[in-house]
């Protein structure tokens, strides 16, 4: 009786500490812990959103824009025409044996691209594959992670152009298989060939497998590895049921980057090629320098369509959201 009386007591005297309490079915209700404005957020994500439209999307528009307009020898003029996407088809569908230029400037291009691809994921997974599990120190691993990106301190065209002098007819490896005698002539095949394309491409972009595959590896949890070997798993089994489903997300990250890039670069195919060896970006390159810009917007496009699928694809075989 006398709890009943304070209570109705504090109700009547309008006591805060009773008011606060739920009424009885209705749950407690939420105090706001934070008065931030709701447009912060999207204040916050203006600049970033204003750099991707003007540098990304703007260009992208205006690329596919002029990939419609018609050209002569003289001039550009806007219009709504698909005289340059039949002229980058131009024969592919005629039903001839021959394969048409583009179809076979996307097959070379396609070639260094598998290629590339496949040598920068085996030497980038041994490389971060020794530093995660074979250096046992973290100041160690990072000495030697950052070892691994000292040639990529200086320009790509340095570090392309450096390789000339090594293989060229009168260069470095010549001269030694010829002073050891294991050749009598020099080797032609060593520049200015798809080996020389391969091998400067490779050393470029190897180091675009190694950082999203050794991310991958630093996140495995070395108790799995660990317990593997207690339960009498061996290497080779630990590596195929472990380590590698834990960074299928760093190999297909790595592999965007190389695919991407490899897809659309046209100088070092042209100087380690010696402009004998045709690709997709080489192409592009011609029409931009004799000034088809609406053919060269249209040749863009369709190299970007097919650098797009191949990435849907990737993307459909291993979800890299947990990598993100």
């Amino acid at each position: 009786m006398t709890v009943t009386n304070d209570i109705t007591a504090s109700e009547a005297s309008g006591s805060p500490e009773v008011s606060a309490l739920p009424a009885k079915g209705q749950g407690v209700r939420k105090v706001p812990t934070s008065w931030t404005p709701w447009w912060v957020g999207y204040l916050q994500a203006a600049p970033m959103a204003l750099v991707f439209l003007l540098f990304f999307i703007l260009p992208l528009a205006a690329t596919f824009v002029v990939s419609f307009w018609n050209y002569t020898e003289y001039s550009i003029e806007p219009a709504f025409v698909t005289t340059n996407y039949s002229d980058v088809f131009y024969g592919c569908f005629s039903g001839g044996s021959a394969l048409c230029t583009t179809f076979a400037t996307y097959l070379s291009t396609l070639k260094f691209v598998a290629i590339v691809w496949l040598l920068t994921l085996q030497i980038g997974f041994t490389v971060a594959y020794f530093l995660c599990f074979h250096v046992k120190t973290l100041p160690m691993q990072i000495a030697l992670f950052m070892v691994c990106t000292i040639p990529f301190w200086t320009s790509n065209v340095i570090r392309m152009i450096s390789w000339i002098p090594l293989l060229g007819r009168y260069g470095l490896v010549n001269e030694t298989l010829q002073g050891l005698g294991l050749i009598d002539a020099p080797l032609e095949w060593l520049l200015y060939s798809d080996f020389a394309v391969a091998l400067a491409l490779v050393h470029l972009y190897t180091l675009f497998m190694v950082v999203p595959i050794f991310n991958s590896m630093m996140r495995i949890d070395k108790a799995l590895i660990e317990a593997a070997y207690d339960a009498g798993a061996s290497s080779w089994q630990t590596l195929t049921n472990i380590v590698i489903p834990l960074v299928k997300p760093g190999i297909v990250i790595g592999s965007i980057f190389v695919v991407t890039i490899v897809t659309g670069d046209y100088l070092t195919i042209g100087i380690m090629g010696g402009q004998q060896i045709a690709s997709v970006g080489k192409v592009i390159q011609t029409q931009i320098n004799f000034l088809q810009f609406p053919i060269a917007a249209a040749n863009a496009i369709v190299l970007l369509a097919v650098v797009l699928l191949t990435i849907w694809g990737m993307l459909r075989l291993v979800d890299i959201r947990k990598e993100l």
